[in-house]
């Protein structure tokens, strides 16, 4: 959609915040893309680590070294889950600072279940806990050990799905109008897909990080497995890894096909390309450590993950070169009437500062007192109130109509107002302001013609 369909298509189109970026733009995007990265890694292995936890332990109801498995998986979730939320700290923060517009906007459509995420990920990480540190404890009690990691893994299944939903939803402002809640913003194009290339990733990543943590030299696995041997575990995490990596080729059409032609590029296709051909010589190097024996199984792991690492940059590119394709020409109309809002203000002042001027000079009786109201109205009230016209809160002559020969009334009011009119907002109070600077300002206001 196009910059002329979307004024005509009657696209919300909000006032951005007219404060300055922290910092340059180009760094600003540059760190988003870093600190997402480093993010999502975390929350990929606590998300696949979880779900091959309560896979293992299901498993180990019959066979008890897939038990012990189990348990080796899940202390590695309540690291990874600890450095998943630190680290989405950031991303977090430079995602608001960006697209504050876009970003609130989705927040508030999506609506409760947005805010559900804190409360939803608290009681999850509750539950990780005491799954892992009272497992001994809990092994006469099997049905409620699995449900708190059944539990767990239905909710970091489903907080991802919260997440993306809101951040797709904020691409598509033209949508704004017409979604009414969650469920609504859930069935916009191309968020199933990306939910499943997000597991997909999860998997492959988690099953990466399982096999080299259960190869290490120094990790005692022939005195905790009886069954069970370090090379059948680390050959089914390099199968893991290969099946969710070979499943992303499936996916990944499928989003692109789910994308709106406006995010389509060819700086997109220039970043997806090599993508993809890294992604095949990763799958490539995986299939020949799957069929190597025991002493040559990881001869190419570093290759794998270096490829498939970049993989993982080129793609979180990818989602930026979408995300600027698709808000560019709604970002000129916010932008467009941002400047006109700020325009009208300053009109707005200039009117305000030459009544104000030319009150003064029409009156000599009490001209302190004026001026002091001139700068108290200045620094309080002309972002809301002009003389002749409404900006934000009604004209100053239709306040010199309501309380004429009444100043205390007006002073009651400015000092703790209410609301009274449904089309107005609620007008802040102003119980900073002394004796002196009410009488002052009441008297500017009153005053003006």
């Amino acid at each position: 959609m196009n910059f002329l369909n979307l004024i005509l298509a009657n696209v919300p189109v909000p006032k951005d915040i007219p404060l300055p970026l922290p910092a340059p733009e180009w760094l600003l995007v540059g760190l988003l893309i870093f600190s997402f990265l480093v993010h999502i890694i975390f929350v990929n292995l606590m998300v696949g680590g979880t779900l091959l936890t309560f896979f293992a332990q299901v498993k180990g109801l019959r066979e008890k070294d897939y038990d012990i498995l189990a348990h080796e998986i899940a202390k590695t979730i309540t690291v990874n889950k600890s450095m998943a939320v630190v680290m989405g700290v950031a991303p977090l923060l430079i995602i608001n600072t960006l697209y504050t517009v876009y970003f609130y906007s989705a927040n508030a459509l999506t609506g409760l279940f947005w805010i559900a995420i804190v409360p939803l990920v608290t009681f999850a990480f509750l539950l990780t806990y005491p799954h892992k540190y009272l497992w001994e404890k809990l092994q006469n009690n099997k049905g409620l050990h699995i449900a708190m990691i059944a539990a767990a893994s239905a909710i970091f299944l489903f907080v991802p799905l919260i997440f993306l939903t809101n951040i797709n939803l904020m691409l598509y402002p033209e949508k704004w109008g017409t979604v009414s809640g969650f469920f609504s913003a859930l069935f916009l194009p191309n968020v199933l897909p990306r939910y499943f290339h997000f597991i997909f990733a999860s998997l492959t990543a988690t099953g990466l990080f399982l096999f080299y943590f259960f190869g290490r030299e120094k990790y005692p696995f022939e005195k905790k497995f009886s069954t069970l041997t370090r090379f059948d575990v680390r050959k089914r995490m390099y199968s893991l890894a290969f099946m969710a990596t070979l499943l992303q080729f499936i996916v990944g059409p499928v989003i692109l096909l789910t994308l709106p032609s406006k995010t389509i590029s060819w700086s997109l296709i220039q970043v997806i390309l090599p993508g993809i051909a890294l992604g095949l010589y990763a799958l490539y190097l995986l299939w020949i450590g799957l069929n190597s024996n025991e002493s040559e199984i990881g001869a190419n792991f570093k290759k794998v993950v270096f490829s498939l690492g970049l993989v993982v940059v080129l793609m979180v590119s990818g989602r930026h070169i979408i995300r600027e394709n698709a808000l560019g020409p709604h970002k000129k109309l916010v932008a467009m009437k941002t400047n006109q809002y700020e325009d009208k203000v300053k009109a707005a002042n200039i009117e305000a500062t030459l009544a104000v001027d030319s009150n003064i000079k029409s009156l000599e009786k009490g001209k302190v007192d004026l001026q002091l109201g001139e700068k108290v109205f200045k620094s309080n009230c002309s972002a809301c109130h002009a003389v002749k016209e409404k900006i934000v809160g009604p004209p100053v002559l239709e306040m010199v109509t309501i309380y004429k020969g009444n100043d205390s009334k007006l002073k009651e009011w400015i000092k703790n107002p209410g609301k009274r009119r449904e089309n107005y907002p609620q007008m802040p109070g102003f119980p900073q302001l002394n004796e002196e600077e009410l009488d002052s300002l009441a008297q500017f206001i009153l005053k003006t013609k």
